[in-house]
């Protein structure tokens, strides 16, 4: 069985959704959270769901190596699951292909520094795109390049609003995240 650890930075329903995903199978457990934002909501999930979720700061991210060892120590695979922070090189050197991230559009278009939440769906609205959708993708050096594994699209109306688009783009990743994470490690188990 593979040992997750997830990041995360905001109010963590996609770090609960995979936990629950892989509590229900033999591929794969989530064994922590980890988030960079003492106030995000994340904690309180991980609470509910018996799953450790631990505060780190930038020194220990950048700087250091705590987080680099924590993760050799205890993580098969890593996910991304509303994490804005760049991975560091030293982390993404030690876990080649082993990081996968989950973006709020269809890559390239709407991704980098500064491109996630509700940012990406304004963009997308002012921008009157006919669809958008989701991208997983593994993580290398630089936001939003990394090779992509597979994305999922929605149709994008003219009268969408960003907080609608925000509503299509959760539902792709509530059905789409734990299902293509699965399908990454049963081909790492190949």
């Amino acid at each position: 069985m593979k040992r997750i650890i997830v990041f995360a930075s905001g109010s963590g329903s996609n770090a609960e959704n995979i936990i629950k995903f892989f509590n229900k199978t033999k591929t794969a457990k989530v064994v922590q959270v980890l988030c960079n934002n003492k106030e995000a909501k994340v904690f309180e999930r991980c609470l509910k769901l018996n799953v450790p979720c631990s505060h780190f700061t930038k020194a220990d991210f950048f700087e250091t190596d705590s987080i680099l060892n924590l993760l050799k120590e205890k993580a098969d695979l890593i996910i991304l699951a509303g994490f804005l922070w760049r991975v560091p090189s030293k982390i993404v050197d030690a876990f080649p292909k082993r990081i996968i991230n989950i973006h709020p559009a269809l890559l390239p278009k709407y991704g980098g520094k500064g491109m996630y939440g509700m940012n990406v769906h304004k963009a997308v609205a002012e921008n009157k795109e006919s669809e958008t959708g989701i991208t997983i993708h593994f993580v290398n050096e630089n936001y939003d390049e990394g090779a992509i594994i597979y994305q999922a699209r929605t149709a994008v109306s003219e009268n969408d609003t960003p907080e609608k688009i925000a509503e299509k783009i959760h539902q792709l990743e509530q059905s789409y995240f734990p299902r293509i994470i699965e399908d990454v490690i049963l081909e790492i188990n190949e």
